[in-house]
């Protein structure tokens, strides 16, 4: 595979290292996920390791993307009729629920090029439309859209610390956030609301247990100080 795998090239690679699966928490929704992490690791190592692709997140459904995803289609008035803004998406799985919930225009951000061929193969397999960036948009001011669902964004600290400051920038400027946590050590621990938490079916190789707690929270607004 060249150094720089075009569209084809990595809906290709998709195609061949996944299978549809459905979610446990979500089942409502398909997705082309890995069968187990650490092959999948291994092989997009020994194959697009000279693309210097990140690793393939977008192969699995993390438990904090699959909470806000269960959330959203259990209030479905959440997101119906606005915009969504599914922040760092991965599979994809916010997005494609957000857009079966009845959002107005959906769109689907990752800095990955391989998570948005994967985005996009997903969202044909669940026959919905949605828009899908590869881009790092902490460089940018929030854009100007109703909702933000960000799914497990707190998992190290330079990642969290980036995502969580962007996000208080976007509630500010009006936006409902939403973020699905299920105990990283760099999430917020104040400014939220809790909306719902959920048992997430996992794997000992994800999250090191089989059932995973995951909690839905809104971020706040700032208070005047």
């Amino acid at each position: 595979m060249p150094a720089c795998p075009d569209a084809a090239e990595r809906a290709a690679f998709i195609r061949r290292t996944t299978h549809l699966h459905r979610p446990p928490a979500v089942p409502e929704v398909q997705l082309h996920l890995a069968d187990e992490i650490t092959p999948m690791w291994e092989m997009t190592q020994a194959e697009l390791d000279d693309a210097g692709v990140p690793p393939p997140f977008w192969a699995f459904a993390w438990a904090g993307g699959q909470a806000v995803a269960r959330h959203v289609l259990l209030h479905p008035e959440l997101v119906a009729g606005r915009s969504v803004l599914d922040l760092a998406s991965g599979s994809g799985i916010c997005a494609l629920v957000a857009a079966l919930a009845g959002a107005a225009a959906v769109t689907a951000v990752d800095v990955d090029p391989f998570a948005g061929s994967a985005i996009e193969l997903n969202a044909a397999a669940n026959g919905v439309t949605l828009t899908v960036l590869i881009r790092d948009l902490f460089y940018d001011p929030p854009p100007a859209v109703d909702v933000i669902l960000a799914g497990d964004v707190a998992y190290e600290q330079p990642m969290a610390t980036r995502v969580l400051a962007w996000l208080a920038a976007a509630r500010a400027a009006g936006a409902d956030v939403l973020l699905g946590d299920p105990g990283r050590d760099y999430r917020p621990r104040d400014g939220l609301t809790t909306l719902g938490a959920y048992d997430v079916p996992t794997t000992a190789d994800l999250e090191g247990k089989t059932l995973t707690r995951t909690t839905v929270y809104r971020l706040d607004p700032q208070q005047p100080s």
